[in-house]
């Protein structure tokens, strides 16, 4: 009897070791999700705003333009503290804080110095930092910004604020001695809860997670003494697949074990003075497995949120803000995969490309928020045309918009086409700077039918793009297919 009483408190102890590391592990894995997401919306902004100061400019009516969407960004994200803009000498050219806080130089921030120094246009998340404006301890996510030839033109920031992570944190119960952090890939401390914030930027790099852990798996639990407090405990660690950031969550051990060391020795006490408390201790261990299924279920309930949470940011991050369309990103992967399909089934595939004709001079007559509302009613004009759950419209660049349709053939295609003319002729909008009177669109169709393995989706757009060039050519506001020759020409 007490040697099966040992064996079943050390299977026990066994037993709560692993859901303890498989609890911790999985809200590790959660609030890396959290996190992603979070820095996910950062980059969807940035992406947005680079593409439209690259575009348009930074004269006084582009800066308002850009604070009023940057507004309506803000107030949909919450992890948001700022977004500036600096020029290429680190000064700032736009800021949402307070005015007073304009004219300074960040030229000596890490993130100013790496889109410098670097050519790379992806997005960079610098170390904690507190800032000059508003005191508070942020996260810069940053872009860089170029000059039509390439050449540096400054740097677009969004700052996100370190309590907006320790707000969640600190709905969490990680016992006396837990802890959850966020750090850089290389070790470097960003935000702790319980915080203290002597501990910001600390250097984590010789700890067993970063020197030895992660440089053979992205996620895991380890267990080892604190060399800051010798306290020893059970950490859970997820490295992020999208940006160079690791998410831990940390209890300790005695403390987490607290239960089942507390029920071993009620097990011992029962077997040495009466064998028939085991009815009792069966009753205690039912109650601890209900409420250990609980906890699990309102993990498995918050895992699902934050999935959810993720889908929605997937889906922002394939549409265009301006005209809800497909965007550029979303247009080149469909694209891929319908041509490799087309080809694949031996079936036709057609690309329609359309200009709004003389949009430019719309622009300087009727003002850049006139073109941008313009573009949605077009947009939308365009889209009520393509009717097909297979085909997708989508806001190829600038004015520019794109319509794939599978397994369309030139006739179905043309006939679309002509509908999205008469569209947008019934749409009926001024414009006084085109010989027509009102906003009209030129179009380039193709339609793949060759199945020839030099073809590519490149080679598609090209002809619908000479397509489209012909019909501006030819006097705009009409549609011009591609020859029949050069479309099958290996068929």
């Amino acid at each position: 009897m007490v040697l099966l009483t040992a064996w079943q408190i050390w299977t026990n102890r066994q037993n709560t070791l692993s859901d303890i590391e498989t609890g911790t592990l999985n809200l590790a894995n959660a609030l890396n999700t959290y996190t992603e997401g979070a820095f996910k919306q950062s980059e969807v902004v940035l992406l947005g705003l680079t593409d439209r100061i690259e575009k348009d400019g930074i004269g006084p009516e582009q800066l308002e333009r850009l604070g009023v969407l940057v507004a309506q960004e803000m107030d949909a994200l919450a992890q948001l503290n700022s977004v500036v803009l600096y020029d290429a000498r680190g000064d700032w050219i736009f800021s949402t804080n307070k005015p007073t806080a304009l004219h300074s130089n960040n030229a000596d921030r890490d993130f100013f110095k790496h889109h410098r120094d670097n050519p790379d246009r992806g997005v960079f998340i610098g170390p904690a930092i507190l800032s000059r404006a508003t005191g508070a301890w942020v996260i810069s996510v940053s872009r860089r910004i170029d000059h039509p030839d390439g050449s540096f033109a400054g740097v677009i920031a969004a700052t996100l604020s370190l309590e907006h992570f320790l707000k969640l944190y600190r709905t969490i119960q990680v016992g006396q001695f837990g802890a959850i952090s966020l750090t850089s890939s290389e070790g470097r401390l960003l935000v702790r809860y319980p915080f203290q914030e002597q501990d910001i930027g600390r250097d984590l790099s010789p700890a067993p997670i970063f020197s030895e852990y992660l440089r053979k798996m992205s996620s895991g639990t380890v267990d080892f003494a604190s060399k800051v407090d010798g306290i020893h405990r059970i950490y859970a660690f997820t490295r992020s697949n999208q940006y160079p950031l690791v998410t831990t969550v940390a209890v300790g051990q005695d403390e987490a074990m607290q239960a089942w060391w507390s029920q071993a020795k009620q097990s011992v006490a029962v077997v040495i003075v009466l064998l028939g408390l085991l009815v009792a201790l069966g009753r205690r261990l039912i109650a601890h497995i209900s409420h250990r299924i609980r906890a699990e279920t309102a993990l498995r309930t918050t895992q699902t949120t934050l999935i959810e949470l993720n889908h929605t940011l997937e889906i922002l991050a394939r549409e265009d803000k301006l005209t809800g369309l497909a965007n550029r990103r979303h247009f080149d992967q469909s694209l891929d995969s319908e041509f490799k399909r087309a080809k694949r089934l031996r079936r036709p595939l057609s690309l329609i490309l359309i200009d709004v004709d003389f949009f430019k001079r719309y622009n300087d007559h009727y003002g850049h928020l006139a073109g941008d509302e313009c573009l949605r009613i077009i947009s939308q004009s365009i889209k009520q045309c393509v009717r097909r759950p297979g085909d997708m419209t989508a806001r190829y660049g600038g004015e520019e918009i794109a319509v794939v349709m599978p397994n369309t053939d030139e006739s179905g295609a043309r006939s679309v086409a002509e509908a999205i003319i008469l569209g947008i002729a019934h749409a009926q909008l001024e414009h006084l700077s085109s010989p027509f009177g009102t906003v009209t669109a030129s179009l380039g169709l193709v339609t793949f039918t060759a199945y020839d393995s030099k073809h590519d989706e490149k080679a598609l757009i090209d002809q619908a793009d000479r397509a489209l060039y012909l019909a501006k050519s030819q006097g705009r506001n009409r549609l011009s297919v591609a020859a029949a020759e050069v479309q099958g020409e290996s068929a």
